[in-house]
């Protein structure tokens, strides 16, 4: 089997896995995921929200957000499948945009 045959393999497995991100803090009993935080746990965290944070912080909006689709359920299983789906579109527009730096630095490379 190829190198690249296994590395998509790989990512296969890691999608599966992806919904791990749920399930165990719900077995465990603690908080989400680490770093998917708002202003308000920050706050709770540090003491402080770093200006910085404040002001940035409506400038950016997940186009998923909590991993939900558009009129889906807040279900545990619904959550699950957002997550399915978030690593699907991780994967493919990364991969998509490596294939384009790979296909862009190949024509510089050919050029010289």
């Amino acid at each position: 089997m190829n190198v690249i045959k296994k590395l998509w393999i790989g990512i296969g497995i890691l999608i599966l896995l992806s919904p791990l991100g749920l399930t165990i803090p719900r077995l465990f009993g603690s908080e989400g995921a680490w770093g998917e935080w708002g202003l308000e746990k920050i706050e709770k965290i540090t003491g402080f929200i770093p200006e910085g944070m404040k002001r940035l912080a409506e400038s950016w909006k997940a186009p998923f957000k909590d991993y939900g689709l558009p009129n889906q359920s807040k279900g545990f299983f619904s959550q699950r499948f957002g997550y399915f789906i978030a690593a699907i579109i991780g994967v493919a527009v990364t991969a998509g945009l490596m294939y384009l730096v790979a296909r862009l630095l190949g024509r510089r490379n050919d050029e010289k």
